[in-house]
């Protein structure tokens, strides 16, 4: 099922929404089924009380608590690229649709430490490469979360 670039835009401005009430990260995920288009588990990333804890990760675990998780349906909605532990995790457990907001190459030029293999790079070489990766979505808006967020108070 094709998503239009407004119903991504409208799941990305709920991933920033996420990021408001907290100053502490601008990384936020959101989960999305396709067949009712209904938010289905969010994530906010949790590195002080557990390093692997990504924005991603943290969706991933929550949605995976709810029964029966049928991953198929899911598109992922992120305010930065996953990493590739991230786009990796989101891979097995089944997800085919990923939207991201900044990019990995913007977080390293603004002073985020990254590893600098783009989710695309994951999926290519993984067994799943026909998955999709959709990049830039309200880019503007998420990379002004992630600088701002860098800049000393």
């Amino acid at each position: 099922m094709q998503i239009s670039h407004d119903a991504h835009s409208v799941w990305m401005t709920e991933a920033i929404r996420l990021t408001r009430p907290s100053s502490r990260t601008p990384f936020a995920c959101v989960l999305v089924d396709r067949r009712d288009d209904q938010m289905v588990a969010t994530g906010l990333n949790d590195r002080a009380s557990f390093p692997m804890l990504h924005a991603e990760v943290a969706a991933l675990q929550n949605y995976s608590q709810i029964g029966q998780p049928e991953w198929q349906h899911i598109t992922l909605y992120s305010t930065a690229e996953p990493c590739p532990m991230c786009q990796s995790a989101i891979l097995w457990c089944g997800i085919r649709d990923t939207v991201f907001g900044t990019s990995i190459e913007t977080l390293t030029r603004i002073g985020y430490r990254q590893i600098e293999i783009s989710a695309a790079e994951v999926i290519r070489r993984s067994w799943a490469a026909d998955a999709t990766v959709i990049g830039g979505v309200l880019e503007a808006e998420c990379d002004a979360l992630f600088e701002q967020h860098r800049r000393p108070l």
